[in-house]
């Protein structure tokens, strides 16, 4: 008996899948499909994907094609599935001439014929409607969302302002955006929604405007500096149906998230204490050193390490205190202890200090440890008393990682019922209360 397996998404089944199964099954007399799980789809930043794993196997099942059906759940699974099935012919489409030859060393590697001007792709542009987005702000931050934004379908980077218009120019000449907005106004008449990259001082008016003009927002960090500024906001843009996001990228994560889940699920019993750490050292002519421009580490990267402290500990802590060093009016470095009724959070922020960028979740079974960057974790292990009970946990993620943050933000647009709970308003509100906290009370800071 000769065995062909074959692998892939067979999101919104096609005609192009069927032709590609048949083609499959006729290179030898027992056909094995193997079909990608939610969670490895996401892993490899595919985040289109329409219909859930249940779904795509029922569809491979209804065209008698397939002798039998596996699911692919890692990297580098195929070849224990041709090792396992003892498999003589591997199939995949062509469109991925030469990504497999390393598995001639195992089997026959046959790429077979697509059928062109169909695919999953075409049909999920077809069914949704696009998400034209405008930039404001034309930095590093926001070529690297361009770029992103290119992974998910149903968005298109429509223009781009920037008060400096030739950069703005340049900006939109280096990343094929066809469109230069040369004001605001233009910029919004061309859009259905924004994404704000700008200075800091400017995000408070530069959202304001967005929203009283129709326009969903996604706000890079620091969102505001004041609560009653981002109070404001959300009442906005609720009262006009919009949605409004802080663009605080490790919310979006997928480890982060299966972090938090896990630790929910009561992994190492009880959480005592967080403690993380954010520190990078900048050059001092950099605007986030300069107190004119609310620079500083607290307004720079407070919100990260807050992010994980209020998701496990929840909002509502006892005091805060603040250890800060200032050069130049604004700290270079804080380490900040925030008190609950039976719990302990600490974090150390900095950007004229230098440590251990890592995070350790203690409980009453064991505790978690994220190593540096945490921020941007992809694998995080869970330790005990007992060595053997240790385990590893790998999320990885692709690219720069904002694509996560870009397609939460548009299935919230395209489902207006949604509810995310990946970052919350009470949480955005939490973070901004501790900003203010540090600009405003001078009583809770301890110089050193």
């Amino acid at each position: 008996m000769k065995k062909v397996i074959t692998y892939g998404t067979y999101d919104l089944f096609h005609q192009g899948h069927l032709n590609l199964l048949k083609r499959a099954k006729e290179l030898g007399d027992y056909l094995i499909v193997g079909v990608t799980t939610d969670n490895f789809d996401l892993g490899r930043g595919k985040l289109n994907v329409c219909n859930n794993v249940i779904e795509r196997i029922e569809a491979i099942k209804q065209t008698g094609l397939a002798d039998q059906i596996i699911i692919e759940e890692y990297i580098g699974q195929k070849i224990d599935d041709i090792l396992k099935y003892n498999v003589d012919i591997f199939a995949i489409g062509s469109d991925w001439e030469g990504k497999f030859d390393y598995l001639k060393e195992y089997c026959e590697v046959v790429y077979l014929p697509r059928t062109e001007g169909i695919s999953s792709t075409t049909l999920r542009e077809k069914q949704r409607d696009i998400i034209r987005i405008g930039i404001i702000g034309t930095g590093n931050i926001a070529k690297r969302f361009v770029n992103e934004a290119k992974f998910i379908t149903n968005v298109r980077i429509h223009t781009a302002y920037n008060p400096n218009l030739e950069d703005c120019k340049s900006f939109c000449n280096e990343l094929k955006i066809t469109e230069v907005s040369s004001s605001l106004s233009e910029l919004v008449s061309k859009v259905d929604a924004i994404y704000i990259a700008s200075p800091p001082l400017t995000h408070y008016f530069y959202t304001k405007y967005a929203i009283e003009s129709g326009k969903h927002v996604l706000c890079e960090t620091p969102f505001v500096l004041s609560e009653k500024e981002a109070i404001e906001l959300y009442d906005l843009a609720n009262n006009k149906n919009l949605r409004l996001m802080m663009a605080l990228k490790t919310a979006f994560y997928p480890a982060f998230n299966h972090l938090i889940s896990l630790l929910k699920s009561d992994i190492i019993g009880d959480i005592v204490s967080v403690d993380a750490s954010i520190t990078t050292l900048t050059d001092e002519k950099s605007p986030k050193l300069d107190f004119e421009q609310a620079g500083g580490s607290m307004n720079e990267n407070a919100c990260f390490p807050l992010l994980p402290i209020f998701k496990l500990l929840g909002v509502n802590y006892v005091d805060i205190n603040f250890y800060s060093r200032f050069k130049n009016n604004v700290d270079i470095y804080t380490k900040c202890i925030i008190r609950y009724p039976q719990s302990i959070a600490s974090f150390q922020v900095g950007l004229g200090v230098k440590s251990e960028g890592s995070m350790v979740i203690a409980g009453t079974k064991g505790y978690i440890y994220i190593p540096a960057p945490w921020w941007k974790t992809e694998f995080f292990e869970a330790r005990y008393e007992d060595l053997n009970k240790n385990r590893k946990y790998f999320y990885p993620y692709e690219g720069e990682g904002l694509r996560y943050e870009i397609k939460e933000f548009v299935s919230c647009i395209m489902n207006p019922n949604k509810i995310s709970f990946k970052l919350t308003k009470e949480e955005v509100l939490s973070i901004i209360r501790v900003q203010e906290l540090f600009i405003k009370d001078s009583k809770s800071i301890y110089r050193i």
